[in-house]
């Protein structure tokens, strides 16, 4: 069965690819923080591939990995709500990734608020999600952000150069968004 030409397992087979590219986006980041990683897959590979300390925090435990953390402390998974990341300083995280997880989110201005005060300035977050009216709405009957709520979010939180785009076949939002150089 398909949505309007999409074949309904188009996000298992796009994750790999997702997964990559975000890579690339963040690939210069020494710490990278990802909000709402599930089962660390993301953690992971990004760790394994681009040899960058990742650390992954989620509110569930539905799939969570037994080990949460590797030896030489590349990879760290918490089991904790993104709203208060009180184990983490200002200013220590180089980019925040959010992949399939910001809808999700019960009060999202004050994740956005966390992630702008563990970032670096100059530091990157990114934003990977199902947009309103895609495969995934009609999939999982949930509700999602436009481009253009994602962006207010984003700017409302006080990130600069902020960047919303659709991408693979208008299915994902892809938004960054950047913490000013000059800020505070």
């Amino acid at each position: 069965m398909s949505y309007r030409g999409i074949e309904e397992d188009f996000y298992d087979r796009i994750e790999p690819i997702l997964h990559r590219k975000i890579g690339r986006e963040l690939r210069l980041a020494h710490k990278v923080l990802d909000i709402g990683c599930g089962a660390c897959e993301l953690v992971e590979y990004l760790a394994h591939t681009y040899h960058q300390i990742v650390m992954g925090v989620d509110v569930s435990g539905k799939g969570f990995p037994k080990h949460r953390k590797t030896p030489g402390g590349k990879i760290r998974c918490i089991r904790k709500n993104a709203r208060k990341l009180d184990f983490i300083a200002d200013g220590t995280i180089d980019a925040v990734v959010m992949m399939w997880s910001f809808h999700e989110m019960e009060y999202p201005e004050k994740i956005l608020a966390e992630a702008y005060r563990v970032l670096r300035p100059g530091g990157e977050i990114l934003i990977v999600d199902f947009p309103r009216g895609s495969l995934a709405q009609k999939l999982w009957d949930e509700d999602y952000y436009t481009p253009v709520g994602i962006r207010r979010k984003l700017e409302s939180a006080g990130f600069g150069e902020v960047k919303v785009r659709l991408t693979a076949k208008k299915q994902i939002i892809w938004a960054k968004g950047y913490r000013p150089v000059d800020a505070d």
